[in-house]
C-alpha cells in the first residue's frame, strides 16, 4: 500500500512538471499575445517566436478559443512546413511570405493525418494557425495582406 501511495504520488509530481515545462501557459509572462488583422478579420494571436515554441505549437491543445491563434515567425522565408502531432483538433493554416502577403493555405487539417506534412507552393515567413473553418468564414484569399500589432 506504502509503495502504491509513493508511486502515485511521483506520477501526480511528473505530470505537474510536464504540465509547468512544456504546456503553453496562456496569459503567462512568457506567453506573448498580439492582435492582427487580415483584410476585415481580426485575431488575437500567441506568437511562436523561438525554436521552443514553435516545436511545441499548439499540440496537445483541446482547443483554440473563437478568433484566437498561433501566429509562427520565422527568421527567413522558406518552404516551412507542419504536421499535426499531437493535435487534438483540427486547423487552418495560412503562410505569409515576407512581405506579409497570403501566399498560400491549408484547410481544415485533420489531426490524424500525422505524420503527413503539409507545406506552401512559396516561400513563406509568417505562418498562422486558426480553428477550421476561420479561413473561409472570414473569405481568406492569396494575396490578403497580415497586419500584426
Amino acid at each position: 500500500m506504502k509503495k502504491t501511495i509513493s508511486m502515485l504520488f511521483a506520477v501526480v509530481i511528473a505530470l505537474y512538471l510536464f504540465a509547468y515545462y512544456f504546456l503553453p501557459k496562456l496569459n503567462s509572462p512568457d506567453v506573448e499575445m498580439k492582435e492582427i488583422f487580415i483584410g476585415n478579420a481580426k485575431m488575437q494571436v500567441e506568437l511562436a517566436d523561438t525554436p521552443e515554441k514553435m516545436a511545441l505549437g499548439l499540440s496537445g491543445r483541446k482547443s483554440l478559443d473563437e478568433n484566437n491563434g498561433m501566429l509562427f515567425v520565422f527568421e527567413e522565408p522558406d518552404f516551412h512546413s507542419f504536421w499535426m502531432r499531437g493535435m487534438k483538433f483540427p486547423i487552418d493554416i495560412i503562410w505569409f511570405d515576407e512581405n506579409r502577403k497570403v501566399v498560400d493555405y491549408m484547410k481544415n487539417t485533420p489531426p490524424d493525418s500525422y505524420p503527413t506534412a503539409f507545406k506552401p507552393e512559396s516561400r513563406a515567413k509568417y505562418v498562422l494557425e486558426t480553428n477550421s473553418g476561420w479561413a473561409d468564414t472570414n473569405n481568406i484569399k492569396i494575396g490578403d495582406t497580415l497586419i500584426i500589432r
